[in-house]
Order: C-alpha cells, then structure tokens, then sequence
C-alpha cells in the first residue's frame, strides 16, 4: 500500500512538473511527448534497476542511478515549482486588489476601451522562476544521485564525560554507521571508509548497526571491512546489529564481524581503558529484533532474547564506570538516557534527501534526526551514516564518518 501511494504521488508530481514545463517553454506536441516518456523513464528506470540489481546484472546499478537522480530530479522540480507557485498566487492577489481599487476610481469616469495588456513585469519573473526552477531540480536529482552520496564527511563531536578519567581525556571514538554494503557501496566506497577512519586516528572505531543493505551475499565484504579497521584504532572495533542486517541475515552479518574481529555488543557490555581508569562500552539489540522472528540473538553462551536489553549489558559491567551505549535506532535515547552519559546512534540518515527542510523530524520518534542531543543528563550523537537506502542518492544530508572526543566533564 505505502509503495503504491508512492508511485502515485510521484505521478501527480511528474504530471504537475510537464503540465508547467510545456507552458514555462512553449513545448509543440513532439517536444511535449518526449518529456512526457523521459519523466516516465526516471521511475520505470529505478524500479527495474533495483530489482534486477539482485541478480546482479551488470547493467543494474548504472540504470538504477539514472532512474534515481531522474526520479528525484522530478520530485525537486516540482518541490521548487509549488514555491514559484506560492510566491505567483501571492503576487496575483496583490495585482487583482490593486487592480479593484484602480476600477473604484474609475467609476465616475466614461468608460474607455482598454488597451491590450502588455506582460506584466510579474509575470516575466514567474515565467522565469518557473524554468529556473525546473532545471535546478532536474540538476539537483544529477547530483544528489552522482556526487551527493560520495560527498563524505569526518565530523569532530567533543562530548564531555561525566567521571571519564583524566588519562582518557581525549579519547577518539570514530562511528561508522549505516554502510549498508551492498549494490551501491562497494569496494570503491569502502576503500573510502577505510581512507577516512585512518585521517580520523582512531583509539576506538564502532560500528553502529545496517552495515549490510539487504543481501546476504555481501556480508563478506563486511567482514573484509572489519579486518582492514581493525589495525586503525589500538582498542579495535566494536558493533551493533541494525534493522537492515536482520533483512540481510542476521547469522551472516554476525558472523561477518565476529570473523573480521569486532568485539560484537548484543545486550553485551565491556570495559575499555588501562591502568589508568576506563569506561563502559555497551551494546544493545536492535529495537526491531524481535519482529523478525529471531528470538535468540545469538548461538552458544551469549544468548539472548530479541531485542534490546539494557540491564543486561549494565549487569556485564561493574558500577560507578561513565557509559557509553551503542544502539542502532536512537530512539532508545528516549529511556536510555538517565543510564548513561552516551549513546551513538544512526538509523536516520540525516534525512538522507533534503531541500532546506526537515520532514525527517515531523515522522521520527522524538524528532532524533542527525547531531546531538540532551535529556535526564545523558547525550545522545546521531550519525548520518556512510551509505543510503532506497534511492541511492544524498541531497542536504552528507555521509559521514564520526569523530567523537571524549572530554572530562
């Protein structure tokens, strides 16, 4: 149902964007027929594209990407076009009350016939707001799907720490998140990955979940990954599963990281430091664990119900240490907060695809979008994530590889 509304909408807007371009550029019947075919091929391309990608055709990835930037191309178009639209209504019903006053005036006066009307100095401004407005959203759609989702970013997050040991003041915590390995990140991006967490000088490097898109024959490469990061930060890698590696297979993604060498934190928790004090690392399940049917979380003796479980991770270390929490989904932050001084999340993307607004905050719980967050004296850090999820394009929303400073509160 969801994805039927969908295509929906995107005709309606894909109707709206050629019923104005016709008019914006005076398109004859030819012109007006191509562009009607080539707003129709942007979704058409996408769909086919994504799901031949399974199949791992060769040719799936590029069409998905056309598909893509075509499709938001057309949804931006439109977006820009109902502001020019606004901004035109507004200006109308300015003309038309300035208009009835000047008719008031004239009442007394003989009636005289009226000149043709020349275009108006408002209209002229609408016409070429409109075609501006197509072509930087056709424009914005090309990025968003060719450059927008490599536009990588090291964001430094200083948080302070309330009892962190002075002799880890400063202690770097890099935060990949939201990789989602798959068709459009692949060795090319994970090179990148790895590229910017080595600039980032790791003590420690966490993984925070959706590190696997959908297929389980990636988990692999996953696992590469970990291998490759683990000599990057002295205290190696830690992970979280996300919802996305439960839609992959969850016994693959696990494997994957347990192969590579990452300490996995299910509901688990640890100590990280020296002689000199430390803190607790804590891990929980995925908020969605359970609706997929894997009730243990895991074989052997760290097993564990589905879904995230706080108390237990607290009970794997001992008290008075500051915590620090993993979990995947940051709406957890929600009654997390007063049982920890972090928590690192993603899930979000940021919102992956923006123009300037945030509708991202009106349908996420909590209004956790990207950045930091205060509540019942604990902070909560949500990262944009490395890859994307449905259309593989970024727009207002850079993937990004956290830099987190712990600092003595």
């Amino acid at each position: 149902m969801v994805f039927t509304a969908i295509l929906v909408a995107l005709a309606g807007i894909a109707v709206y964007v050629h019923r104005r371009a016709v008019r914006v550029f005076g398109l004859k019947r030819v012109a007006k027929v191509v562009l009607a075919l080539v707003l129709l091929l942007g979704p058409v391309a996408l769909l086919m594209g994504r799901r031949y990608a399974r199949l791992d055709a060769d040719w799936a990835v590029p069409v998905t990407l056309f598909g893509a930037a075509l499709s938001l191309g057309t949804i931006f178009a439109g977006v820009l076009l109902a502001h020019v639209d606004v901004l035109r209504l507004f200006g109308w019903l300015a003309t038309r009350k300035r208009e009835a006053e000047a008719s008031e005036a004239r009442t007394s006066e003989a009636a005289a016939p009226e000149p043709e009307r020349p275009v108006s100095r408002r209209e002229a401004m609408g016409t070429i707001a409109s075609g501006a407005a197509i072509v930087s959203g056709l424009s914005l759609g090309g990025y968003s799907a060719y450059f927008g989702r490599h536009d990588y970013a090291i964001e430094d997050v200083p948080i302070a720490i309330s009892g962190l040991p002075r002799t880890l003041d400063g202690f770097t915590i890099v935060q990949l998140s939201d990789i989602h390995i798959g068709h459009f990140v692949g060795d090319w991006e994970l090179r990148a990955a790895e590229r910017l967490v080595r600039e980032a000088r790791p003590d420690l490097i966490v993984l925070t979940g959706d590190l696997v898109d959908h297929e389980p024959q990636y988990a692999p490469r996953l696992g590469q990954l970990v291998r490759r990061l683990q000599p990057l930060a002295r205290h190696g890698v830690a992970a979280v599963p996300g919802n996305h590696d439960y839609y992959s297979g969850i016994d693959e993604v696990l494997a994957a990281l347990q192969g590579g060498g990452a300490r996995v934190l299910r509901n688990a928790g640890c100590v990280i430091g020296d002689g000199g004090g430390g803190f607790a690392l804590l891990g929980v399940d995925d908020l969605w664990a359970g609706s997929h049917g894997h009730g243990p979380a895991s074989r052997g003796p760290e097993r564990t119900t589905g879904g995230p479980d706080l108390q237990r991770a607290l009970g794997m270390v001992r008290p008075g240490l500051p915590r620090v929490l993993l979990c995947h989904q940051p709406e957890f932050f929600w009654d997390a907060a007063s049982q920890i001084q972090l928590q690192l999340s993603g899930h979000t993307h940021g919102g992956q695809v923006s123009l300037g607004y945030d509708p991202a905050g009106l349908v996420l719980p909590h209004g956790y979008v990207e950045g930091e967050y205060q509540r019942n004296g604990g902070t909560l850090y949500v990262n944009r994530g490395f890859g994307t999820a449905g259309p593989p394009a970024r727009l207002g929303s850079a993937p990004e590889v956290s830099r987190i400073i712990l600092t003595s509160a």
